[in-house]
């Protein structure tokens, strides 16, 4: 993950100083795409993990929740 910011950095920082060949726009379109999903996947596992309570300690986790926990 770490390969994936310090590219798409160094692509960002080029665009800003000099531009950017079509070559290079596209690795940087395909990089960024790749580091969402990444951090898609990431948020979703969190979510998946998540159990609501109710200040009286009944479970409300939404519906929505519940099923991500059963596709793991």
């Amino acid at each position: 993950m770490i390969d994936f910011l310090q590219r798409i950095n160094e692509l960002a920082k080029k665009q800003r100083e000099e531009g950017l060949t079509n070559a290079e726009k596209v690795e940087q379109q395909v990089l960024r795409e790749d580091y969402l999903r990444l951090i898609r996947g990431q948020v979703l596992h969190t979510f998946s993990g998540m159990k609501v309570l109710d200040p009286l300690g009944n479970d409300v986790t939404p519906e929505k929740v519940r099923n991500l926990k059963t596709k793991d």
